[in-house]
């Protein structure tokens, strides 16, 4: 069985990611409205019915906007920590609420949910890994600093959503105020290219066939040189930066064909019969 994942997307607008298999799908956080998460789904051609429940990492808005809506209006639970519950300031349908913690383990349908701490300035904030019949999919944003937490869950993913978020020179020169350069680079903000760079190169393991560069700085990066820069050193990885401006391909990979599974297609293109599995 194959685990397929999108990014519905990724950046400071707004993030939201979809990982799951034929039968079932997770969501991890919703950071766009309802209407938009909601019409981007459909533009891929996946189903709605589909989603049996929604991850947060953390209480930043970029990261929940629509999350009350969206849970209410299709009935989802939520997993989410407490300290970041009460950060988030939203209000949600209290039996739809479920706490999770370091190393936690969570089972939906058949897909295996893994979450764990991560360093953000945020309460409570935590990274993903998604399983389904041996084959995982990790969703490693908003980290300030690479851990050993890290460099383990990275090692056993077949498919990872990684920040890369500045440029370190491009941050340095750039136009932001010292205190939130600062925030950035202070080892609670966000992974730089470099960094990221570093984990995908000492870390990669043989079998991971899909990178997706995620949560990339509108003003202190350029996607063009950092997917250059990691397709440089990918081997046969399939490297491509998840927008922050609209949904990537969805992408799958299994464990019958983990070596190069890099099926993808355009939402604006025609599902072929074998990938009807969504209606």
């Amino acid at each position: 069985m194959a685990l397929y994942f999108t990014s519905i997307n990724s950046g400071s607008n707004g993030n939201c990611y979809y990982i799951g298999n034929d039968d079932e799908a997770v969501l991890v956080d919703v950071g766009l409205t309802c209407k938009e998460v909601e019409t981007r789904i459909n533009r891929l051609g996946l189903s709605l019915k589909k989603i049996k429940a929604i991850f947060i990492s953390h209480e930043h808005s970029d990261h929940i906007k629509g999350l009350s809506v969206f849970a209410k209006k299709h009935q989802l639970p939520v997993y989410i920590s407490t300290p970041t519950y009460k950060s988030s300031k939203l209000t949600l349908i209290e039996d739809n609420v479920f706490t999770i913690s370091h190393l936690q383990e969570i089972k939906i349908g058949k897909l295996n949910i893994l979450a764990f701490s991560k360093f953000h300035d945020a309460a409570d904030p935590y990274s993903f890994t998604i399983e389904c019949n041996d084959v995982r999919v990790g969703v490693f944003t908003d980290i300030g600093a690479i851990c050993d937490r890290l460099v383990t869950q990275f090692k056993t993913c077949h498919a990872a959503f990684l920040e890369a978020n500045y440029c370190p020179n491009m941050l340095a020169n750039g136009s932001y105020p010292y205190f939130l350069k600062r925030r950035i680079t202070s080892g609670h903000g966000h992974l730089s290219n470099t960094q990221a760079l570093e984990l995908f190169q000492n870390h990669k393991p043989a079998f991971m066939t899909h990178l997706l560069l995620s949560h990339l700085s509108k003003d202190n990066n350029n996607p063009v040189l950092v997917e250059e820069i990691f397709k440089n050193v990918a081997g046969e990885t399939f490297v491509q930066v998840a927008s922050r401006d609209q949904e990537t391909p969805l992408f799958y990979v299994n464990n019958n064909n983990v070596q190069k599974s890099t099926y993808h297609f355009n939402p604006t293109e025609y599902v072929p019969d074998q990938l009807n599995l969504f209606s």
